[in-house]
């Protein structure tokens, strides 16, 4: 069997989950199976993958026509695949082409839904219609969808209530624990003026209204004063955003010091390094399908405070790997909570109640045992494979 993975994000060109998901299955996968992969950017020297620039003519147009563009340079070499997988928005059309085209299955791996991401509007304009467009119709149309938790798969059904629910599976995202696992490196803590005596709270992300990262900034001013904050936090979706960040981040500065801001993504060791050395890693996030930093948290042995929103109840066990903030939504989409203060108020005191907890390390040393015994890459690919077999069999 060979199978065609089609995504945007492939080394070296990673920023997001989805990305860290696509590599590492694929080299699961490729020790079963044969397996392309079709990705965006310039080529790529290794066996059977492919890089596709944006073709000429669409250098300045709206990133949705941009995606559009490079979908359609990828679906003619997809053929003499038996079956297509695609990750995102970003690669669905092109699975959806290439499965019409060439009369073959179309598995989809949801790691986002464009219904509850409306603040895109931000990035792409109309552009944004353009992209609802094109997932709603590759999900309609798909053989089988992969939602990355049960919370996602929900949110799928819900956004798209004509799917059959027969044909919308759970599969976790998954981690390398020998690659993800607690590790001392002082270099890279003095490298970026991080003081290893001193407690420290870490937040790992892309800066995008998902992330919920203005909201930890204003619940972190409740913070004691001794504690250093590590914002590994880059790749902007909007410049209002990032504005909105870079002047919390002033105000926070002024009141205290130790808030150490590094907006260039870290090569793998060091980002382990960093989290290693932390007492608390932070997912704030308003809209998580899944989470994978928080599996590299709980991988490096951090207890981990967490929005319990999406699937993150389902990695982070309140009162066992970590603590979990309740949020209520406004039911449009967005994830913005109701009552925005209150949710920074529970933040600030879930914060200080977790530094303060003697189970801090406990939590860590729990944490890392969840990921090694429940989201193994191996694992993952085994249940991938048999959804691939099903839907073959469809």
């Amino acid at each position: 069997m060979r199978v065609d993975f089609v995504t945007k994000e492939y080394p070296p060109h990673i920023y997001g989950g989805a990305g860290v998901h696509v590599t590492e299955l694929v080299k699961v996968i490729r020790e079963r199976i044969e397996a392309h992969l079709h990705c965006f950017g310039n080529p790529v020297s290794e066996p059977n993958t492919f890089g596709y620039p944006v073709p000429d003519g669409y250098e300045n147009a709206n990133p949705a026509l941009q995606t559009l563009a490079v979908n359609l340079a990828m679906v003619e070499a997809i053929k003499g695949a038996d079956l297509v997988h695609s990750h995102t928005w970003y690669a669905n059309n092109a699975g959806h082409l290439a499965s019409l085209l060439h009369g073959i299955p179309h598995v989809i791996t949801a790691h986002s839904l464009e219904p509850l991401r409306p603040w895109k509007k931000e990035q792409l304009g109309g552009g944004y219609s353009v992209s609802s467009h094109i997932e709603k119709s590759a999900y309609e149309q798909a053989n089988r969808i992969i939602a990355v938790s049960h919370g996602m798969r929900n949110d799928i059904l819900n956004s798209y209530p004509t799917l059959d629910p027969a044909k919308v599976e759970v599969v976790y995202n998954g981690i390398d624990s020998n690659k993800w696992q607690p590790v001392a490196d002082l270099e890279t803590l003095k490298e970026h003026g991080i003081d290893p005596n001193k407690r420290s709270v870490i937040f790992v992300g892309r800066i995008t209204r998902q992330k919920g990262l203005p909201y930890f900034l204003r619940a972190a001013k409740a913070l004691p004063k001794d504690v250093q904050l590590i914002l590994c936090a880059g790749a902007p979706d909007t410049d209002q955003i990032m504005a909105e960040v870079e002047n919390l981040v002033l105000e926070l500065s002024k009141e205290r010091s130790g808030v150490i801001w590094i907006p260039e993504h870290l090569a793998q060791p060091k980002l382990a390094a960093l989290l290693t050395n932390a007492d608390l890693f932070v997912c704030p996030s308003i809209y998580e399908p899944l989470g994978i930093v928080n599996l590299e948290a709980m991988a490096c042995a951090v207890p981990v405070l967490a929005t319990a929103t999406g699937g993150i109840p389902e990695v982070v066990i309140h009162g066992q790997t970590g603590w979990l903030v309740p949020i209520d939504q406004v039911q449009d989409g967005s994830g913005t909570p109701i009552d925005e203060a209150q949710f920074v108020a529970d933040w600030s005191a879930a914060l200080n109640q977790a530094l303060n907890s003697p189970e801090l390390a406990e939590f860590g040393k729990a944490g890392r045992n969840r990921v090694i015994e429940e989201f193994s890459w191996d694992t993952i690919a085994t249940r991938t494979l048999e959804v691939y077999q099903r839907a073959l069999e469809s």
